[in-house]
């Protein structure tokens, strides 16, 4: 690489992070906090979510808003205790910004659940997939931590994930995610990469998740399962948003994980919401 070259790299906006624990805009002066259930489960199926707050007897308690609408947050009883519920957009920008929010509300323990483009072949629809660290292919979460390769959830909320999946039988794996803003722009050469350097799955949001977990020192985990398969030489779709039973299975997973999962493992870097 030209001498050029690597100084338009250094040169790159998204790599001029700033530690300072305030911005001009913080969540807590635009968002007021609430008497709302500690833990979360972010879920990014609708029919889900519709069904869940059906069923439980939800209730709303509160919205987002952004300029795609307002986006309810639902607070439902699951075995005894509240749970907030809530779709948290796609993307890392805008689920980040929900996700600060939440915390400006007063949530601190997160289980996000979702489905996953699979990278290697093998792995079933359905499979589920606890992501232990995330590789930084977006931008969001450079505004939140130092430049590096990979931004790792918290800890305790893996081992919860892992031990209601095998606790149930549930089939799982654990590894690496591939976090990227551009779904059109998933190369082969991009996939063979991220494949030889251990990642099981691409998506578009747990690297954003787990900076702004750390950097507001709350507690976020990731439950996948495995969708549509980028792996062979064509893209097989699978059929994966209609696969209704993987996506219940996933979400029961958050629920019983999340509430079982502590609160605050990281010291606070940013001003708590």
């Amino acid at each position: 690489m030209s001498d050029d070259a690597l100084g338009a790299i250094e040169d790159a906006p998204i790599l001029e992070f700033d530690p300072a624990p305030t911005a001009v805009i913080e969540p807590s002066e635009v968002i007021e906090p609430m008497s709302i259930a500690p833990h979360a489960v972010l879920c990014f199926f609708q029919d889900v979510i519709a069904d869940v707050v059906e069923r439980h007897g939800g209730r709303t308690v509160d919205h987002v808003v952004s300029e795609i609408g307002r986006n309810p947050i639902y607070e439902i009883d699951h075995d005894g205790r509240r749970v907030v519920v809530m779709h948290p957009g796609v993307g890392a920008p805008l689920a980040a910004g929900f996700l600060e929010e939440l915390i400006a509300r007063g949530c601190r323990s997160f289980v996000a659940c979702g489905g996953a483009g699979v990278l290697v072949p093998d792995v079933a629809l359905g499979h589920v997939i606890v992501p232990t660290s995330a590789v930084r292919d977006e931008g969001t979460s450079y505004h939140y931590m130092p430049p590096s390769r990979t931004v790792e959830p918290a800890a305790t909320a893996v081992d919860a994930i892992v031990a209601v999946a095998e606790r149930h039988g549930v089939p799982h794996v654990t590894g690496a995610t591939w976090t990227s803003d551009a779904l059109y722009r998933e190369t082969r050469r991009k996939v063979d990469d991220r494949v030889a350097q251990g990642c099981l799955t691409v998506e578009m949001e747990a690297a954003a998740f787990f900076a702004v977990a750390a950097f507001r020192g709350v507690t976020f985990g990731q439950v996948l399962y495995a969708g549509d398969d980028l792996s062979g030489d064509t893209w097989d779709q699978r059929g994966w948003n209609d696969h209704t039973s993987g996506r219940e299975t996933l979400f029961r997973i958050a629920a019983e994980a999340v509430l079982t999962s502590p609160p605050d493992p990281f010291p606070t870097i940013g001003r708590q919401g």
